[in-house]
């Protein structure tokens, strides 16, 4: 590269200086030393401009490369030689030829005017390029770009100059005098800015339609990590650039990453290439996209291949897919498989044959084609000293190899052009060439519109005329209708140019697959057209493709593994976006997809499976009938109404008895009854909870209590009633006032006012079946919403309010001298109902679930059971094992009795007033 910078500005600095000296060559006396050209170009290519009333110029790369000098200063300069003959840029040059002599021979196209052709070989190479740029505006081979001084016909327009570099570098000299140039190759998108490059068009598609497919292709198969290799140059850098845009645009942000991004030296460098193919060796991006010429690429084909690297998919551009430079057959345990956008296929009728019609013995200064036929054939031509098959790079090792191969068979001239099978003669895949063709005849069409002009209606203004004549006309008029009205039919094909110099034909998406023959075929599994830079259609027939991996199947290109359902994306720091980690998904949370990027809760009665990877339903708690705590319970609810009948049979039978009548016989029944309510009410807490079980089961358990503990309480203050009266005569008068029917209003009241507060609570705010999922996510505790918590506590505060007064009346009457003190046993149930119901608090408040509602169940069970011992298994003892003391004479204390073991009765309450014992027996 320095070397062409230096050549460049030599260049350009004799092109100032021989425009200065050029007007006073006349002025200087004759013996006067005359100024000198400092540098003069050694072209070689094709001229064909006798005949011609307008000549064409072409620029092709009939050579690899140019020979580099070590130390450029040491000699006088000198311009390059090139080496490494290159058949296919020698086909292009061929059909441009051709082009031109079918547009002499073709009346419809100017008529009556014969073009001619000047061609020049670039070698590939920038500063030959430029060369050619100079030797195109000033008529020979000399650096004076301001002036053309060839005697010949005039040039109309260039077509080249092949790769994008090499055009970028032409078209600003071009483009200086506004020169219309027309590419066949160089699909740089930079070509598309007017404002750098106004005189620029081209045949090929931009790199901005061939990136587009590419990401199309990549985010089709469903690539999410690839790499890309790029020539240092225009062509590559700004292409892989494109790649990134439009894969940044095809889909989500992060959806595609790059792998990497490396770049292929343009002056042969085996440490940079080798860093490149250790770069494709490491990585686990398995497809890598190449934007690069098959000159620039075959030198790192070489080293991989070298280095054994495969089950690689490469993603080609337009400028190696279809080059039998790299399309070898030694090359596809490399490249096998790949898959890459070709530009429209055409038929150029009678161009084989043309391309055959070629022979060193016809014209023994035409050194190309005895370069051609000395390369083809592997001999060397009699009497020609030109070498073929130059090689004077560096060899692998790094030493120079300086080469110029001739054979020691000579040519017979006899060969058989037929029988060779290189890249020259394939005209199977013509592409590039094909649009070679189209290209000059975009620039025959633009003359003849120009030749076509209506003198009235011209385009041009401030000239003579309004048009321009085909005769004498300058660049920039051609260039009007070049650039405006671009639009013209090639063979079978209408080729449209837009204001920005661009085309927009199909490519097709080829694969390289191995035929019959042991050679490889490009074969067309898809294709992709783009009409405009918003529509297009894109299609690929996935069962066509071969893939060059063990599995034979669409390879998978990813940072990682995927994270599989169950999974998440979690973004890993300093890493792109397409590297993450997979983190499972937090309970209650799944993902059902691969790659998901968020896991999505359940739904509110679900959760998580044990792998995250679905929902299901939740476990279901409640105290069932078929648990076994549950069984337990209902049993003891059960033996506790069997023992309570079993009083009740026992107090019917024994109804008339002086110890069942005592102390009203009715309030004992209603007991008995409130205590089978409130244990029956038990099993309403078993089971599923629904509105109605939530709502009855506390109302009911509260006025079973508030029933059984009004009804003590009427006995409690009879007795209370009793224990005073020995010491008062108020007391004792309101005792005898105090009949039965007051002990039935004490319960009737009490029930009533409890009855009263539950209508509120179930009118006003009632329980109702809740579903608790705060204590534990992965259950569904199903238990009762109590509602207000207000009417609760007053409806069961009434009940404690009951109670209390219970204890103390029964407290108070608890020293009365009797032979059956049952004040004392109802202290003792109320101690009993107390205890439970205290320590049911804390219990209660600390338990979840099914455990909950035992807790509640076994306090009514032990309340209910406490009662019901405390107060009438004393009296069931007595009436059962003590027949003899339930008597009149005993229950009233008329007689005295010697059984210790049996307890005292309170239906002799006696007081011993003056020695005399008064009977206070209160019967119903």
């Amino acid at each position: 590269m320095a070397h062409t910078k230096l050549w460049l500005l030599l260049v350009l600095l004799a092109c100032s200086l021989q425009g200065l000296v050029a007007e006073e060559e006349e002025q200087k006396p004759e013996g006067e030393e005359e100024c000198r050209l400092l540098g003069k170009f050694d072209l070689r290519g094709y001229v064909e401009a006798q005949n011609a009333d307008h000549v064409i110029g072409g620029m092709f790369p009939m050579h690899f490369r140019t020979i580099l000098e070590e130390d450029p200063t040491s000699t006088p300069p000198m311009s390059p030689q090139c080496e490494g003959f290159n058949f296919r840029g020698y086909r292009w040059v061929k059909a441009m030829i051709l082009a031109i002599q079918h547009i002499n021979q073709n009346p419809d196209i100017l008529p009556n005017i014969t073009l001619g052709y000047q061609i020049y070989d670039t070698c590939y190479t920038m500063s030959k390029t430029v060369e050619n740029s100079l030797a195109f505006l000033t008529g020979q081979n000399e650096t004076t770009p301001v002036f053309r001084c060839s005697s010949g016909a005039p040039l109309a327009a260039v077509v080249g100059a092949g790769g994008s570099t090499l055009s970028i570098a032409s078209s600003r000299i071009l483009g200086l005098y506004y020169f219309p140039q027309v590419g066949y190759a160089s699909s740089s998108l930079l070509l598309s800015d007017k404002y750098q490059f106004p005189t620029y068009l081209r045949t090929i598609p931009s790199d901005n339609v061939q990136s587009q497919g590419m990401a199309l292709l990549v985010k089709h198969f469903g690539w999410k990590w690839v790499g890309t290799i790029a020539a240092d140059d225009d062509y590559g850098k700004y292409g892989v650039k494109a790649f990134k845009e439009k894969i940044d645009k095809s889909g989500k942000a992060g959806e595609i990453c790059i792998a990497f991004s490396e770049t292929i030296p343009k002056i042969y460098s085996r440490t940079k290439i080798e860093g490149v193919v250790k770069t494709v060796k490491e990585t686990n991006a398995t497809v890598i996209v190449v934007y690069s010429s098959d000159i620039d690429f075959h030198p790192l084909v070489e080293e991989l291949i070298i280095s054994n690297i495969s089950s690689k998919t490469w993603i080609a551009s337009e400028a190696w897919v279809t080059s039998s430079l790299i399309a070898r057959p030694e090359y596809f345990p490399l490249l096998g498989g790949a898959i890459g956008f070709g530009v429209r296929r055409g038929y150029i009728p009678g161009f084989k044959e043309f391309l055959l019609d070629v022979h060193p013995g016809r014209d023994p200064d035409d050194d190309l084609a005895i370069e051609f036929w000395q390369s083809a054939f592997n001999c060397t031509w009699p009497n020609a000293s030109i070498p073929y098959n130059t090689d004077n790079r560096k060899n692998v090792t790094g030493h120079e190899n300086r080469v110029n191969f001739t054979s020691d068979h000579f040519c017979t001239g006899e060969e058989k052009l037929e029988e060779l099978n290189n890249t020259y003669l394939d005209v199977a895949e013509l592409r590039i060439t094909y649009n070679v063709y189209k290209a000059v005849y975009a620039v025959a069409y633009g003359l003849h519109q120009l030749d076509m002009c209506d003198p009235v209606n011209g385009p041009f203004t401030g000239t003579e005329s309004k048009c321009a004549y085909i005769d004498e006309f300058e660049p920039w008029q051609l260039m009007y209708y070049m650039k405006n009205k671009m639009q013209f039919r090639v063979l079978d094909e209408f080729v449209n140019i837009d204001s920005k110099g661009d085309v927009y034909t199909p490519y097709d998406i080829l694969n390289w697959q191995m035929n019959g023959t042991s050679e490889i075929a490009f074969v067309n599994v898809g294709k992709f057209n783009s009409t405009s830079e918003e529509s297009f259609e894109f299609m690929v027939y996935n069962d066509s493709i071969f893939w060059n991996n063990p599995a034979s199947a669409n390879p998978r290109s990813t940072c990682n593994d995927n994270c599989q359902p169950g999974f998440r994306k979690g973004i890993q720091q300093g890493k792109p976006s397409c590297c993450y980690d997979c983190i499972k998904c937090a309970e209650g949370q799944f993902s059902s997809i691969i790659d998901a990027r968020e896991c999505t809760g359940c739904p509110e009665d679900y959760w998580s499976n044990a792998d995250r990877s679905g929902c299901v339903h939740k476990e279901v708690e409640f105290m069932g009938y078929d648990d076994a705590l549950g069984i337990t319970l209902i049993v003891l609810a059960v033996f506790g109404v069997m023992v309570v009948l079993a009083v009740t049979g026992v107090y019917i039978k024994h109804r008339n008895t002086a110890l069942v009548k005592a102390n009203d016989r009715d309030l004992s029944f209603l007991i008995q009854f409130s205590l089978v309510i409130t244990l029956m009410t038990s099993i309403l807490f078993i089971g599923k909870p629904v509105d109605w079980s939530c709502q009855s089961r506390q109302v009911s358990l509260a006025l079973g209590f508030s029933l059984c503990l009004s009804c003590v309480l009427g006995k409690t203050v009879t007795l209370l009633l009793t224990h005073l009266a020995k010491n008062s005569k108020v007391a004792e008068k309101a005792r005898m006032l105090f009949r039965p029917i007051f002990q039935k209003i004490i319960v009737l009241l009490s029930v009533l006012t409890e009855v009263g507060i539950c209508t509120a609570y179930l009118i006003l705010n009632p329980p109702r079946m809740f579903k608790n999922t705060q204590f534990q996510n992965i259950r569904i505790i199903f238990e009762c919403n109590e509602g207000s918590i207000i009417f609760l506590c007053v409806m069961f505060g009434f009940d404690v309010f009951l109670a209390i007064q219970c204890f103390l009346t029964a407290f108070i009457a608890r020293k009365l001298p009797n032979n059956f003190n049952e004040a004392k046993f109802v202290t003792f149930g109320m101690l009993v109902f107390f205890i439970v119901w205290i320590s049911f608090v804390p219990a209660y408040l600390s338990t979840r679930g099914k455990f909950k509602v035992a807790v509640e169940i076994f306090a009514i069970l032990a309340s209910s059971f406490g009662l019901l011992g405390c107060i009438f298994v004393p009296k069931c003892y007595i009436i059962l094992l003590k027949p003899l003391r339930n008597t009149e004479e005993i229950v009233h204390g008329k007689a005295a009795t010697n059984d210790k073991s049996a307890p005292p009765t309170s239906a002799s309450c006696t007081s011993e007033v003056n020695n005399t014992t008064v009977s206070t027996v209160l019967e119903d």
